[in-house]
């Protein structure tokens, strides 16, 4: 194999890596998790899914931000506060804690598997 050959898959496992590796102050918890949070009052609950999705069905007290909108509104939200994030299925919201994670904010809370895993 060539230089090019090699430095294409050396490449291809450093995105592999830094795509599925966690990220340092983002914690996967399940819905019950998220649910005994409820109780506290230092806690920002934020659905990324989009606005026909919260929509059609929704939990108090996430509150609407879609993916696609939370860098132009991540200055409505509180960096000192814990973030729960949620979604469909836990992709978008994983997206979302690493947004979150790059602009400042410490503990982040992506639920697994979203909302498709809430009883």
């Amino acid at each position: 194999m060539g230089i090019i050959e090699w430095i294409l898959i050396i490449l291809i496992i450093g995105f592999l890596v830094n795509r599925f590796m966690p990220v340092k102050g983002i914690s996967n918890i399940s819905v019950q998790e998220a649910k005994n949070k409820f109780k506290e009052n230092n806690v920002q609950f934020i659905d990324v899914r989009t606005v026909g999705e919260y929509k059609a069905n929704h939990r108090k007290p996430f509150k609407n931000i879609p993916l696609s909108n939370l860098a132009s509104k991540i200055d409505t939200l509180d960096k000192d506060k814990e973030a729960v994030v949620i979604c469909q299925s836990g992709m978008r919201s994983a997206k979302a804690a690493k947004i979150l994670k790059k602009n400042g904010f410490q503990n982040i809370y992506n639920v697994k598997g979203g909302m498709s895993t809430w009883i």
